[in-house]
């Protein structure tokens, strides 16, 4: 009995361990000094192998289109910002 419990004891903190599952690109991102949260954030999104995505490019969004995306992800200061500020902004969040 004691052994039943100690492996569902170690069965149950391993399901309690974060996944990550695109471990190699998890490990890309790392290594080019990505944190383990954003790199993990990243790797675990879905479609994850797809390159690029179908949104239109920052340079082409209007300072208000910016500034409510910015909003949106919770960018300070994004009210004093330039289009070339928050465009800067929203690629390094």
């Amino acid at each position: 009995m004691k052994n039943q419990n100690l492996i569902n004891s170690i069965m149950k903190k391993k399901n309690e361990i974060p996944q990550i599952k695109n471990e190699e690109q998890y490990e890309a991102l790392k290594d080019k000094g990505y944190s383990k949260q954003k790199a993990a954030r990243i790797a675990n999104t879905p479609n994850t192998s797809k390159k690029g995505g179908t949104s239109e490019k920052y340079e082409n969004w209007t300072k208000q289109q910016l500034y409510e995306k910015a909003l949106q992800v919770g960018i300070g200061g994004r009210s004093k910002m330039k289009k070339d500020e928050l465009i800067r902004a929203l690629r390094n969040n």
